[in-house]
C-alpha cells in the first residue's frame, strides 16, 4: 500500500511560514487542501513538507478600501459568497463563489489556493482577470493579466505565498458557467465586468488557461447587451476538447455563457 511521507506544520505567521520553506527539501504550502490533498492522493504530488497557512490569521479577512474590495488569502469560498461587503461591492464575485463545488469544498477551499493552482476549470481565475485584479504576494504585487500563464502554472516563484487579492470595483459585473454535473467545475464559466471605460470578459473552463475573451469584449464595448453578442463568434482553434466537450460545443457555450453573465449584471 502506498503511503505519502511527509512533515506537517502550522506557522503562526507568515514570517515562520517563509523560514519553514526555506529550510524544507521539498516543501509545498496548504491552503485549503482542495486540489493539493487529492494530487497527493493520486500520486501527482509528493511534498517533504505540508507548510499549512491556513490558520494565519493575517491572510483571512475581507474589507472594501474606497474604490476596491481586498479579500485575504486564507479566506474560505463560503465567506466570500456571503459576506455583506462583497455582496454589496462586487455581487458576481460572492456569486461565482457560490458556485464552487459543494458546501464541503466551499467551506474549506481559499480565494489564494485557488488562483495559485490555476485550475484550467476553476471558478475564480476568470473573476480575478475580468475585474483586472491585482495579487499581492510576501514578495511584490503581480497584475493579473501577468499572474496566469499556462495549465495549472502561475508567475509565483518558488517560497511566493499569495497573501491578498484586490479587486477595483466595476460598474456593473456578472458571472455564469455551465458545470460539469458530477465535479461542478465550469466548462466553461465566463466573467464579464463593465468599467465604463472599459468591457473585461475571462473565461475559465474552455482552454488550458483562463483568458480574455477580447472579440466578446469588443462587441460589449460598443453596445453592453447580451443581444450584442448575437453576431459574435467564438474561435474554437484554441479551446479543449476533451470526453465532456468538444472545442466547437465549448466554444458555443462561451457565448452563451457570455450573454447570461451580462443579463445576470442586471439581476
Amino acid at each position: 500500500m502506498y503511503t505519502a511521507q511527509f512533515r506537517y506544520f502550522r506557522p503562526a505567521d507568515l514570517g515562520e511560514a517563509e523560514a519553514l520553506f526555506r529550510a524544507g527539501s521539498d516543501a509545498r504550502f496548504l491552503a485549503g487542501g482542495q486540489s493539493l490533498i487529492p494530487a497527493m492522493k493520486q500520486r501527482l504530488a509528493s511534498p517533504s513538507e505540508l507548510i499549512d497557512i491556513s490558520r494565519i490569521a493575517a491572510l483571512s479577512f475581507i474589507r472594501r478600501e474606497r474604490e476596491r474590495l481586498v479579500i485575504g488569502a486564507a479566506t474560505k469560498h463560503a465567506n466570500v459568497a456571503a459576506s455583506g461587503d462583497v455582496q454589496a461591492s462586487i455581487p458576481a464575485l460572492a456569486a461565482l463563489a457560490g458556485m464552487i463545488g459543494d458546501p464541503a469544498v466551499r467551506h474549506r477551499g481559499t480565494i489564494g489556493g485557488s488562483i495559485a493552482n490555476n485550475d484550467p476549470a476553476a471558478d475564480y481565475p476568470a473573476g480575478v482577470l475580468a475585474l483586472d485584479a491585482t495579487i499581492a504576494t510576501n514578495m511584490r504585487k503581480i497584475p493579473a493579466e501577468n499572474f496566469f500563464t499556462g495549465m495549472f502554472a502561475t508567475a509565483l516563484e518558488p517560497g511566493e505565498i499569495v497573501t491578498e487579492v484586490a479587486f477595483p470595483l466595476p460598474r456593473r459585473a456578472g458571472y455564469a458557467k455551465f458545470p460539469n454535473p458530477a465535479s461542478r467545475y465550469a466548462m466553461p464559466g465566463v466573467f464579464v465586468a463593465d468599467f465604463g471605460h472599459a468591457v473585461r470578459v475571462g473565461v475559465t473552463g474552455a482552454a488550458a488557461c483562463v483568458y480574455r475573451a477580447t472579440e466578446l469584449e469588443t462587441a460589449l464595448a460598443h453596445r453592453f447587451a447580451a443581444g450584442a453578442l448575437d453576431g459574435s463568434a467564438v474561435d474554437p482553434a484554441e479551446l479543449a476538447s476533451d470526453l465532456f466537450a468538444s472545442a466547437e460545443y465549448r466554444a458555443h457555450l462561451v457565448k452563451i455563457m457570455a450573454q447570461r453573465a451580462v443579463r445576470a449584471c442586471d439581476g
